[in-house]
Formats: C-alpha cells, sequence, structure tokens
C-alpha cells in the first residue's frame, strides 16, 4: 500500500491512548511498551507475497524484512510467529515447507526463536513474521533524533523494487538476481550492533516499501530537518537504472515518487526515470542512521569490526525549504 493511501486510512482512525506504558505507537518502524522500568517491549509484523521464485529464499527474505523493523528500533529480536496464506490444493506443500525452513533458519540466526503462527488455505501465496523484541528503557532508536550536522548511512543497495519487477518479467539474468536475494536475505543485525556500539545515535530507520526517499522524508519530518543525500553515493544494485529505463518501475514506487515530490527538491537535471529509483520500494532494505559528525569515524570502525558494508550518502541540515534535497548523479543514471 502507498504512503498517501496509508496517511488517509490512518487519518480516520484514533491511535491516541491514554496509556502511559505506550512509549512509540504507529508513527514508527515497530510499536514499544514498557513491560517496567528497565524493559521496554518492541512488536512489529510483516508479509508479502513471493518476490523470488525460489522457496526457501522468498522465506529468507521475508523473514529478514520482518525482523529488520526490530533491529531498525534498536532492540534484540526474542521471539517470532509465522503467519503463512498458501493455496493448499493447487501446489505441492514441499513448497510451503522450504517457504517455511527459510524463515526458520534467519529467525535462528537473529538469535530469536519460533513460537508457532498462523496459516490459512488462499490462493495467493504470502508468508511473514510477527516479532517481539526488548530494549533497554530509554535506550530506543526512532526517526526523531536526526540533528543539523549529522552524517547519513546506508548499508545495503537500493532498487530491489524494480529489479523484482524485472525478474517476474524474465529480463534479469542469473548473475544479479542472485546478488540481489543473497542482500535481502542478509540480516541488519550486524548494522545495528554496529550503531549500538555509538551511544550517541538516536535516530535510524530501515528502507522498505516507501523508498530511500519516502522513509527519509519520514526522517526529516519527524526530526524537523532536512535530509541532503548525494545521488552518486546512493548503492544501486546493477542494471536497475536500465531496467527503470525500459518501464520496469512497479507502480508503488510511483506513487512514492509522487508523495515525496512537494517536498523533494532536486538539485541536478534528472528525469522522473532517474528520480524514481531512489524512491522505488525496497524489499528488506538497509539501515539508514543518522550519525553525528564527530562520531562517525567510530561509526565506521564499528560496521568494519561487524563485517558489515555501508555507504556515507550525504547529510542532515537545518529545517529550512524542502525536506528533501538530491543533489549529485549517479554514474549508472
Amino acid at each position: 500500500m502507498g504512503p498517501e493511501d496509508l496517511h488517509r486510512i490512518l487519518a480516520g482512525l484514533n491511535l491516541s491512548f491514554d496509556e502511559p506504558r505506550l512509549i512509540v505507537g504507529a508513527t514508527d518502524d515497530a510499536g514499544v511498551y514498557a513491560i517496567d522500568d528497565d524493559t521496554w517491549l518492541v512488536q512489529t509484523v510483516d508479509f508479502f507475497t513471493p518476490i523470488v521464485d525460489d522457496a526457501y529464499s522468498y522465506g529468507q527474505v521475508a523473514a529478514a524484512n520482518s525482523l529488520s523493523d526490530v533491529f531498525a528500533m534498536g532492540a534484540r529480536p526474542i521471539t517470532a510467529m509465522a503467519l503463512a496464506a498458501f493455496p493448499i490444493e493447487d501446489l505441492p506443500t514441499s513448497i510451503l515447507h522450504d517457504i517455511m525452513q527459510g524463515g526458520l533458519d534467519k529467525v535462528r540466526e537473529a538469535g530469536a526463536v519460533l513460537l508457532g503462527g498462523h496459516t490459512i488455505d488462499d490462493p495467493i501465496p504470502k508468508y511473514g513474521l510477527s516479532v517481539t523484541g526488548v530494549v533497554p528503557a530509554h535506550q530506543i532508536w526512532t526517526k526523531e533524533g536526526a540533528k543539523p550536522g549529522d552524517q547519513l548511512y546506508l548499508t545495503k543497495p537500493i532498487g530491489t523494487g524494480i529489479l523484482a519487477k524485472a525478474t517476474k518479467d524474465g529480463l534479469i539474468d542469473a548473475e544479479v538476481e542472485q546478488s540481489m536475494v543473497a542482500w535481502m536475505a542478509q540480516l541488519n543485525q550486524g548494522a545495528a550492533r554496529a550503531a549500538r556500539a555509538v551511544p550517541e545515535i538516536r535516530s535510524v530507520t530501515d528502507i522498505t516499501g516507501f523508498g530511500l526517499l519516502g522513509h527519509g522524508l519520514e526522517m526529516a519530518t519527524a526530526s524537523g530537518v532536512r535530509l541532503v543525500i548525494d545521488a552518486g553515493r546512493v548503492p544501486i544494485h546493477p542494471t536497475t537504472f536500465a531496467h527503470a529505463k525500459a518501464g520496469e518501475v512497479p507502480g508503488g514506487s510511483w506513487d512514492n515518487m509522487r508523495h515525496v515530490a512537494p517536498e523533494l527538491d532536486v538539485v541536478e537535471t534528472m528525469t522522473d526515470g532517474e528520480i524514481v529509483v531512489y524512491a522505488d520500494g525496497v524489499t528488506s532494505g538497509g539501515l539508514l542512521i543518522s550519525c553525528p559528525r564527530e562520531r562517525s569515524a567510530e561509526l565506521e570502525a564499528q560496521f568494519a569490526a561487524e563485517d558489515v558494508q555501508f555507504w556515507q550518502i550525504g547529510e542532515v541540515m537545518a529545517e529550512g525549504g524542502h525536506r528533501l534535497t538530491l543533489t549529485g548523479r549517479s554514474e549508472q543514471s
């Protein structure tokens, strides 16, 4: 569902509760509830239709995507519940077994425990997880903490929405598809551990369905700042621009671009077909981290210690003008 549709639906709901233990509600990557004075509970849920053909890989990607919101809040996942819809009369049950095995392996890799789940008979396969994590009280990350002068870091390439569509249309070669799947199946656990080791970091989000620009806008708006993103520094999966120019762009990515357009200033001359890559809906993307400039070297050292790839893609500026500025230009465009 696109950001404008979601915002319109949520606007009709009363999501304000007179509950002192509710720390973070529906405005961030996950909900946060205070168990006691020492520990806060972090909860999220996510599921989607197959993005790749291989059942085991699909399960891994879906699980990594579900776990990501807990990592984005700075929490440690402890339990998960599986959610699955499957056409039991039309496909071999071995396919669902492989999907669930892929998900289970990622849950275990994250150090969590799968408690069970729920399945239904449905014509369109869907799979994901409800995940519960814990974090010490007052140590969560939200989208609200970015400060002027902070440096912006991203830990995975963008472009998976475009490549997934091209894959379904039979236009992706095996090498690019394997690389895409490997990135999507990678947990954000190491990146979260690296950022946790830098105490001054307060603002983190993960890049998923609203794309880099959409989730960047959420961070900018919540923090009352402007994000300046250098397009030439943003990691982008190979061949993404070529497929975008060929029309392999999901409708949701165009929705994302239209949503951010009023708050986006594009410095360089770029076509809509180039800009949409930065708004492309991502599956199981990386973390977007706002790090104080004086702590950047420390964060980069922690990334290296965790063997996490990273890219410094921009900086945070004081509020003024648009919430997002896209400058520079990718060599691929």
